[in-house]
């Protein structure tokens, strides 16, 4: 546990949260800013700041479980699609350093993420990119 992380704070009931699903590994959560009705938070109880620290079976896990909640907004909130987003660092826009999976119902026009504008890449960068990354993996 991280003392000044607030979703530790939020795992150890020291912070107020509106939970939705709790079992011996996550917390799942409303985010308090709503990007859309049912806007939620799926945590690991343990603290990770980021992908790159959180083992792969913990990922795995939250991965699934944001899966059940994916399924259970479309049933209860009606929304014409789910966005599971998870971002690592500021410039991924992380504002807090605990991993977390936010799960986002969306609707027509609601131009959540009008920042993703992307052209297309030529065959030649797409495939010397495939390259770069599997001398990583």
């Amino acid at each position: 546990m991280d003392e000044n992380c607030i979703f530790c704070k939020i795992v150890a009931g020291k912070l107020p949260s509106a939970k939705a699903y709790e079992d011996d590994k996550v917390l799942v959560f409303m985010n308090l800013q709503q990007k859309n009705p049912g806007h939620t938070l799926v945590i690991p109880k343990v603290h990770y700041p980021n992908i790159y620290e959180i083992p792969d079976d913990y990922v795995s896990y939250v991965a699934q479980v944001g899966a059940r909640v994916a399924r259970a907004l479309k049933r209860q909130f009606e929304p014409l699609g789910v966005n599971l987003l998870q971002n690592n660092e500021p410039a991924a826009m992380q504002s807090v350093f605990h991993y977390h999976v936010h799960v986002i119902p969306r609707y027509k026009d609601d131009d959540l993420l009008a920042i993703w504008k992307a052209s297309a890449s030529s065959p030649d960068v797409l495939n010397a990119n495939a390259e770069k990354l599997k001398a990583g993996l």
